[in-house]
């Protein structure tokens, strides 16, 4: 199991992300082109973990899925069931709070054509293990697809073959937690219809449900 890690915000230890967010940040100067942090309160119930900063959403702004079309149905999704005071997200100064919700990526860099290379999912995990494992943990994590999920699992040393991936599959897991997971809400999805806004709103209501069951905070 990897050890836990806090969060660097001048990390370069994966030098092929470093070297692109140098070339991103020359071509676009006003973005914020460096490892984005998590957003919400650390002792918030449900983390959701995505894949990774977007070129023009994250990765220019500075907070997860924020600027881009994931970020629309995340947060007007989150909003709906009560996870946060507004149901838009554009801007870091928009002043959207999330309640009892964390956000964060496997990966906090972002990967030349979105696709980080296997080590530097490994590289990036500690950081995902230090918010699956810090107190006080949260009690259900929600992975935005596949590469989500296996980097929850990796985090906390548990194997795919035990906790298989799918939409709306939900696993307890030995640290007492729940892992439940959904297909990406990337605009590939959302226009093949792969996943809808239906099928999304269902699975926040999976997590309410859940955390219902560990009892009022």
């Amino acid at each position: 199991m990897p050890k836990a890690a806090s969060f660097d915000p001048r990390c370069r230890r994966c030098g092929r992300l470093a070297a692109f967010l140098d070339d991103v940040g020359q071509a676009h100067p006003d973005y914020f082109a460096a490892p984005v942090p998590s957003f919400g309160d650390p002792a918030a119930r449900l983390l959701v973990v995505g894949l990774a900063p977007g070129m023009h959403g994250a990765n220019r702004t500075g907070r997860p899925f924020t600027g881009d079309h994931a970020g629309l149905l995340l947060y007007a999704t989150l909003f709906g069931a009560g996870f946060s005071n507004q149901p838009e997200g554009a801007d870091p100064a928009d002043g959207l709070v999330l309640r009892d919700c964390r956000i964060t990526n496997a990966v906090r860099c972002l990967p030349p054509a979105n696709k980080p290379a296997p080590e530097e999912i490994r590289t990036c995990n500690p950081y995902l293990r230090r918010e699956l494992t810090a107190a006080p943990a949260p009690r259900v994590v929600l992975a935005l697809g596949q590469i989500a999920h296996q980097a929850v699992l990796m985090a906390l040393g548990l194997r795919l073959r035990d906790h298989p991936f799918g939409h709306g599959a939900v696993h307890r897991l030995a640290t007492g937690q729940h892992l439940l997971s959904s297909y990406h809400c990337s605009r590939y999805n959302t226009q093949t219809r792969r996943l809808t806004a239906d099928m999304f709103e269902a699975v926040f209501r999976q997590a309410r449900a859940l955390l219902a069951e560990e009892g009022a905070p």
